[in-house]
């Protein structure tokens, strides 16, 4: 960037401190006209994505997010898939108020959309408000808007899956359509947001991890599928032992580690799906000999509406801690997985207190209780409880290694309940693991897809 560019920059921002300290009334008066002036002063920066990033943003860009801001300069539609902690998401956080700014007011749009609206708001958007502050860029945004002058630049929105013409309407010269965390968003919704960039200067960004090999996003990231597509994986990034790339300390510390990477290959192995996706940043392939396919349990991770009722019966599940583990309880509301309880203790009476409780708190039906080792107390007490009137539910024990209620197919009960639920999956998708959180989701899937 020339000194006289970098003066430019300069004058702006001193321009908008000083507007900040004046009263209400006075902001009101000078704010529209200086961003008249400024709101899309950065054309010099058009050409340019990783300049505007560093000097206008002053921020740090690794060869891996250089090339995705480059790829969406001079490629109509870029898909990019990612192992776990690459920065995906704040890169396309920058690259909105660049593409913003370097155009005349007026003449851009951008889209942005995820598979829930938290995402849009908690993910993408957070980045997007990060750098317009960070930047002193023009304009107000809220959790999911930027407006300058009043008019609408970029805006956030999770569609209903079967409403693809949310995104109608905007027909602006240059549209840039984010599609983030692009696994989990319907084919539909893809298609509609796609269609908005029709024009020769609009662009496409989808990225995400590559979790589900049957998704729209796989099919997007084959060769001849009509994008630039970018494979970022865990031997592409700074941290990589054999990477001579040098990057910031902070940068560093919140990209994808070594650490954490020797953990999932012990915990999950190498050769297990999740650890290719999150890890390699590849799309994993079904095993054919699979009893519950990651495909199918990807799907699952997605929240869905229910309608009135239908999230029935309420029962528990308790898993009784024995050698230091926690013990576990967790609600299941009909086909969805609910709130869980936890406790260290190994006592008794402890433990069937705090499942008594969950009881309460949930108006569960029924309680099954893996009634293996100390299991079996739990079970009896408060089977004794039921009958006291202290609670309600139904009390059935569970021992994985008993007989299997059909004995010419499984040879154990184990066997019948992975397998029924494996196949359960392909109906419906009968499970929803919505609700759990990313590091337990993925240690439940890695579980669920080794045999």
């Amino acid at each position: 960037m020339s000194s006289a560019a970098n003066a430019t920059v300069k004058t702006r921002k001193e321009l908008f401190r000083r507007v900040k300290k004046l009263s209400p009334e006075q902001r009101a008066l000078i704010t529209p006209c200086l961003q008249r002036h400024y709101g899309g002063h950065f054309h010099h920066l058009a050409n340019d994505p990783v300049g505007y990033i560093q000097t206008v943003l002053g921020e740090f860009l690794w060869s891996k997010q250089r090339e995705i801001a480059e790829a969406v300069r001079d490629h109509r539609k870029v898909a990019v898939h990612a192992c776990h902690s690459t920065g995906k998401s704040w890169l396309a956080g920058r690259i909105v108020p660049w593409f913003v700014t370097t155009a005349a007011q007026g003449d851009t749009a951008v889209v942005t959309t995820a598979p829930t609206m938290r995402q849009v708001k908690n993910i993408l958007w957070k980045e997007i408000r990060r750098a317009v502050s960070k930047g002193e860029l023009p304009g107000d945004l809220n959790l999911t808007e930027w407006k300058i002058n009043d008019e609408l630049v970029a805006f956030g929105q999770k569609p209903a899956d079967w409403d693809p013409s949310a995104f109608q309407g905007i027909h602006e010269l240059r549209v840039l359509v984010i599609l983030d965390e692009c696994c989990g968003i319907p084919e539909s919704i893809i298609d509609a947001a796609v269609s908005l960039a029709s024009n020769e200067d609009s662009r496409v960004l989808a990225i995400g991890n590559p979790d589900d090999p049957t998704s729209f996003f796989a099919r997007m990231c084959r060769p001849g599928s009509g994008w630039h597509v970018i494979h970022v994986g865990w031997g592409d990034t700074p941290n990589h032992p054999d990477s001579t790339e040098e990057v910031p300390d902070r940068l560093r510390k919140l990209l994808i580690s070594q650490v954490w990477v020797e953990e999932r290959a012990r915990e999950w192995g190498v050769d297990s799906p999740k650890y290719i996706a999150r890890v390699l940043g590849l799309f994993p392939e079904d095993a054919a000999d699979s009893v519950v396919p990651l495909s199918l349990l990807m799907k699952c991770a997605q929240p869905r509406e229910y309608p009135p009722g239908d999230l029935l019966p309420i029962e528990l599940g308790v898993d009784v801690g024995a050698g230091g583990d926690f013990t576990s309880i967790r609600e299941r509301r009909g086909r969805r997985v609910g709130r869980v309880w936890r406790d260290h203790s190994r006592d008794l009476m402890t433990v069937t207190g705090l499942v008594v409780r969950a009881i309460r708190e949930t108006g569960a039906s029924a309680v099954k209780v893996d009634e293996i080792g100390i299991g079996a107390g739990v079970r009896d007490r408060l089977e004794e409880l039921r009958i006291e009137g202290v609670h309600p539910a139904q009390v059935i024990g569970v021992n994985v290694g008993s007989a299997p209620l059909d004995p010419t197919r499984f040879p154990r009960l184990r066997d019948q309940i992975w397998f029924d639920l494996g196949r359960g999956l392909s109906q419906d998708m009968v499970w929803d693991f919505s609700v759990l959180d990313e590091d337990e989701r993925d240690t439940l899937f890695a579980q669920l897809i080794a045999p």
